[in-house]
Order: structure tokens, then C-alpha cells, then sequence
């Protein structure tokens, strides 16, 4: 290859890399503070796609939920607030009156504690406004110890709150 090649590929890199847009994206940490696990979150034509691939936890169903408050600190998380919940709307998509933009479907964890998932949430959005992930205070995305049951109010019966992640553009 020639030195203009070269010249031209390490441009093209570069510009590439002075371009790229950082993924969204939540570092999950445990009731101890212990990081767990990633989420990556991505427009999607249905709304936001979350990608989440944690460790360290229950086998089990968990629930999983974007909660109001860009503030994770534990053990109890309770500093995330609520759910994501701009349209006060009742919990759970099998709620006639919900959902909260917030409530995503429950994710399994494996035998050795890990999962991985990809979750569309069609009622949060990365641009501007109520449903924005980056609304003024932020948000946070928050494990539960049980499974969610689509329909109580406000958590699912979803239990304690055992990971959280502030979601970081």
C-alpha cells in the first residue's frame, strides 16, 4: 500500500472516531456498589431499545424498570424514585389504566446469575421532552429482586430494588 493509502485510512479513522456518537448507556451496580453489569440504550422505530447483560444476581425472573431519578445509592435504591411515570398512568402493561413509560418486561436470570436482554420500551424516547431519558434529574434503570406481574400498582409486586444504573448519555 502506498503512503497516500495509509494517509487516507488514518483520515478516515480518525474522522470516524471524532464523529462517533456515544451510546447511551447505564452502568449497573449492586446493593454494596459493586458494578454488575451494562445497559446500552438505542432509538429504535418502537421507541428505545435496552440492551442489558448483568452478572452476579438470583436465578430467577427479575423485574426491570426505568425509574424517575438519575440517583443510584444503595443498598435500598430508593434515591431513583418512582417509575418513569410523565402521563400518570397506573403500573403495568396488563393494567388497563397503564402503563408507566417506565415498566419494560421482566428479564431471566440463568443458573450462573447472568442475563442478557434486549427490551423495547415504545413510550421513552433519547431526544427531547416528558418521556426523555434525560429529562431534567435524569433517570435510572433498577433491577428487582421478584418478578414483575404486569398489573399491580405501582411496582408489580416486583419486591426490593437489588441493582440500579444511571442512565449516561
Amino acid at each position: 500500500m502506498s503512503k497516500y493509502h495509509w494517509l487516507v485510512l488514518l483520515v478516515l479513522g480518525w474522522a470516524s472516531a471524532a464523529f462517533a456518537q456515544p451510546v447511551p448507556h447505564a452502568d449497573i451496580v449492586d446493593a454494596q456498589g459493586k458494578k454488575i453489569g451494562t445497559a446500552e440504550f438505542h432509538a429504535s422505530g418502537n421507541g428505545v431499545r435496552i440492551d442489558v447483560n448483568v452478572s452476579g444476581l438470583t436465578p430467577g425472573t427479575h423485574g426491570i424498570h426505568i425509574h424517575s431519578v438519575g440517583k443510584c445509592e444503595g443498598p435500598a435504591f430508593t434515591s431513583a424514585g418512582g417509575h418513569l411515570n410523565p402521563d400518570a398512568k397506573k403500573h403495568g402493561r396488563d393494567n388497563p389504566e397503564g402503563p408507566h413509560a417506565g415498566d419494560l418486561l421482566n428479564i431471566e436470570v440463568n443458573a450462573d446469575g447472568t442475563a442478557k436482554a434486549s427490551l423495547v420500551d415504545p413510550n421513552v424516547t433519547l431526544g427531547e421532552g416528558p418521556n426523555s431519558l434525560f429529562h431534567e434529574g435524569g433517570t435510572a434503570l433498577v433491577i428487582h429482586a421478584s418478578a414483575d406481574d404486569y398489573k399491580t400498582d405501582p411496582a408489580g409486586n416486583s419486591g426490593p430494588r437489588i441493582a440500579c444504573g444511571v442512565i449516561q448519555k
